[in-house]
Formats: structure tokens, sequence, C-alpha cells
């Protein structure tokens, strides 16, 4: 196997993201894989492999990329919001609410506001 370089990890997360895309979630996942190995301070990699681990349905995965996504950037409202979609899918309402309000409170983003149902 050739060796890998910044330039194939650049390609490969370029290609996780069209996987992702084509609705090729565990495909992106393998990438990124390699990809963070060699890079695990990439926040970018790491958002797009929690993405991944959601839309394949590994939830444990996908909060733990999420939530390391967040001790690096407290005030990404994306990775709250999708964080609290985990925890909605897992189950666990209040750590959903929870996020889904720090979303809101970060970005005004219509969806944000609508899940975090500052009304109730």
């Amino acid at each position: 196997m050739p060796e890998r370089t910044p330039e194939t990890h650049v390609i490969d997360y370029r290609a996780a993201e069209q996987l992702l895309a084509a609705r090729d979630p565990r495909g992106a996942v393998k990438l990124l894989d390699g990809v963070i190995a060699a890079h695990p301070e990439n926040t970018a990699a790491r958002l797009l492999r929690a993405r991944a681990f959601f839309a394949a349905a590994q939830l444990r995965p996908a909060e733990l990329e999420f939530t390391i996504v967040l001790e690096r950037e407290p005030d990404n409202a994306y990775a709250h919001f999708a964080l609290a979609r985990t925890y909605e899918r897992q189950n666990r309402p209040d750590l959903a609410r929870r996020h889904f309000r720090l979303a809101a409170a970060l970005d005004p983003n219509p969806e944000y506001l609508q899940r975090a149902r500052f009304d109730t």
C-alpha cells in the first residue's frame, strides 16, 4: 500500500463527504478512520465521522464524536444540534432538549429554534 500523505488524507476526506452524500455512511467512516488516526486533532474530520455514524444509526460512536467536537468547539451550534438529535434517537429527552436549546442560543436557525421548544 502506498504511503499516506496529507494530500491523500484530504482526498479521503473529500471522498468520505461524497460517500455520505451518496448514503454510504459506513464507507465514509472507513475512510475517515484513517484520516483521524493520522490527524486526531482534525475537528472537521471528526464532525464528518460523527455525521456518518449518526446516518449509520451507530449512535454511541456518533455521541462520542459529537462530544469530542464540542469539547474543542463549545460554540459549534451544528454539533449541539446533531448531538441533540443523537440523544433524541437514544430516547434521552432531557439531554436532547439541553443541546437543542444550546444550538438555538448559539444560532437562531429556524430549525434549531423550533426544536429548542423555548415555549415549554
